[in-house]
């Protein structure tokens, strides 16, 4: 499953180079991968209400091309791995101009917050990656 989430660069992502600051890619992602989530049918309230929710584990990112002020960004989270307790997504991040500019990879683990344990990762996410490898 792929979403895309679609970010316009406001002059407070810009840092005094001129270009979109390195940290704000990451909350562009942190968006589209809570975009990912609902659309793939997670519900945090109820996560909470069965002590559950997901920690990064790994997080790989690089900076091909900057982005500029103004520029449309569009944002792909795509599922590509479901493990037993963990599953990662790709991120890509492409300007107005469908030039890819950021890409990145994430790894998570569902987590239990009373026990503070790993725990088998939820159907809402692992039938996404069952029905793509079909």
């Amino acid at each position: 499953m792929q979403t895309s989430t679609i970010i316009k660069v406001a002059p407070d992502d810009i840092d005094q180079l001129g270009h979109v600051n390195y940290l704000k890619y990451i909350l562009f992602l942190e968006r589209a991968v809570g975009d990912w989530y609902r659309q793939t049918g997670v519900d945090f309230k109820e996560l909470r209400k069965q002590d559950l929710g997901t920690v990064v584990l790994k997080f790989d990112i690089t900076y091909l091309k900057e982005a500029r002020l103004g520029d449309t960004l569009t944002v792909t989270t795509t599922l590509m791995n479901v493990g037993n307790k963990s599953f990662t997504v790709k991120q890509e991040i492409y300007n107005q101009d469908n030039i890819l500019i950021t890409e990145a990879t994430k790894s998570f683990v569902m987590f239990n917050t009373a026990t503070r344990k790993g725990v088998p990762v939820i159907e809402e996410i692992a039938r996404h990656y069952k029905c793509a490898r079909k």
